[in-house]
């Protein structure tokens, strides 16, 4: 079959991109499938029974980049409420979206059979994030399958406990979608399963947050959890990610708890446990998933600045979630406390990071905080709304978030197309960001130093 080879011939990766055969850089053909995906999803959901009354294409197309995204941002009417089918569609997109299609294609090839060619190994290097071709084939199904049992034992737990309040086939059909939202981080709820409805729950909050963990943490890390099981025999990135993942959601969960239970607003109004588990949903779902109970219109400022800082940093590497990621913020700020205390070599757990590693961190931030500068000023200067409220939908698409203060539905379509564009960026443009730099040669040429003033 040639259904999985991308590009015709069997020559080197390089001879075809040089040759004129295949002139596509590896994150083109991502962005390209991410594209196609986006406008097949776009153009289901413009099918008259995918809603109540016809999505217009650019709702749909807005909708379709907000599931494949895994963002969560929506512009539907009210009176445009989506029938089965076009939940079916925007689950599906989402499914894909979070984990790649080059993972459901590197498994679906390797279970025919059929060898992985050059040309897409190339490809699903940058989609996972390696560097070793040998890793390929193992990465994408230890993606597949933790994937798929985390979120099988995630629809058995939610399914059960809704049962009791519904029926078995409104409970299953619940829990199959809030199961692959809260996984993939993709946000949407169901009418029936939005997160307002549960405050206090236990259950639901604690199963909701713990599928957002696992599918934000990075498929590496809970691959090497499963099998090592034994705090010292973790890799040294494993071991930081999971610390800092801890220590992120605890800070989040105690400056939300500590600012806004005084809101009646948000938290004053709840007893302590309902004040405790939303405060804790709010915090997990604040990397890049977009869940909230509360209404984030009402949030305190300062509550809102902490929320922008979740969203920008975002989950693991190799993970349904976006962000500059955990591992970069860690990087960054090991290398800035290594340089106040003077020390050459950056280290974490007794490990040195790599000068690249450090480089490709400050880039990252850098071209992500120059996006969300551009993009609010941009919006600023088209649309008539507070400052923050502006920073926030910027940074949450940016992000992959989905989070809102209610101002996305009310933004002009220049402003709905911006949002589309950051959306993109923001799953794509790291991989991008990453192939570039990790693709220079070493030039032969040396100049010499000179001083130059920072600080």
């Amino acid at each position: 079959m040639r259904l999985f080879k991308l590009w015709p011939g069997r020559g080197p990766y390089k001879k075809l991109r040089t040759g004129g055969v295949f002139r596509a850089s590896p994150p083109m053909v991502l962005a390209g499938g991410f594209m196609l995906l986006i406008v097949l999803g776009a153009g289901l959901l413009c099918l008259p029974f995918a809603a109540d009354k016809p999505l217009g294409f650019f709702t749909a197309l807005f909708t379709a980049t907000s599931a494949v995204t895994v963002t969560g941002l929506s512009i539907l009417d009210a009176d445009t409420h989506l029938q089965p089918f076009g939940y079916a569609v925007v689950a599906a997109l989402v499914q894909i979206g979070g984990l790649g299609f080059v993972t459901f294609a590197v498994v679906a090839a390797m279970s025919l059979g059929k060898k992985v060619a050059l040309q897409y190994q190339a490809v699903a290097l940058e989609a996972f994030n390696q560097t070793s071709v040998s890793k390929i084939r193992a990465t994408a199904f230890v993606v597949f399958k933790l994937s798929a049992a985390i979120e099988l034992m995630g629809i058995l737990v939610l399914t059960a406990w809704w049962l009791p309040g519904t029926g078995f086939l409104q409970a299953l059909a619940q829990a199959v979608f809030h199961t692959i939202m809260a996984f993939n981080n993709g946000g949407m709820a169901l009418p029936g399963t939005a997160m307002g409805r549960y405050l206090g729950d236990p259950i639901t909050i604690l199963a909701t947050t713990a599928l957002i963990i696992l599918g934000g943490i990075g498929f590496s890390v809970v691959n090497d959890v499963r099998t090592k099981r034994k705090w010292g025999l973790l890799t040294s990135y494993t071991r930081i990610i999971l610390l800092a993942t801890l220590l992120l959601n605890v800070f989040g969960f105690l400056l939300i708890w500590a600012l806004e239970h005084g809101n009646p607003h948000t938290l004053g109004a709840l007893p302590m446990h309902a004040q405790a588990l939303t405060a804790w949903l709010q915090s997990v779902a604040s990397r890049t998933a977009g869940f909230h109970s509360i209404d984030l219109v009402h949030l305190q400022d300062e509550t809102t600045l902490v929320l922008m800082l979740l969203m920008f940093i975002g989950g693991g590497s190799l993970s349904t979630a976006s962000g500059i990621k955990v591992g970069t913020f860690v990087v960054l700020l090991a290398a800035a406390w290594s340089y106040i205390r003077g020390h050459r070599e950056i280290v974490l757990l007794r490990r040195t990071i790599a000068p690249d590693t450090v480089q490709k961190s400050l880039a990252l931030l850098l071209v992500t905080g120059a996006l969300a500068f551009v993009a609010t000023l941009l919006m600023c200067i088209i649309e008539k709304a507070r400052f923050l409220d502006i920073l926030f939908e910027v940074v949450s698409a940016l992000s992959t978030t989905g989070a809102t203060r209610d101002l996305t539905p009310s933004l002009s379509a220049p402003s709905h197309l911006l949002l589309i564009v950051l959306m993109f960026v923001g799953r794509l443009g790291p991989l991008t960001l990453i192939y570039s730099l990790s693709t220079q040669r070493a030039s032969r040429v040396r100049h010499p130093e000179a001083p130059f003033q920072v600080g």
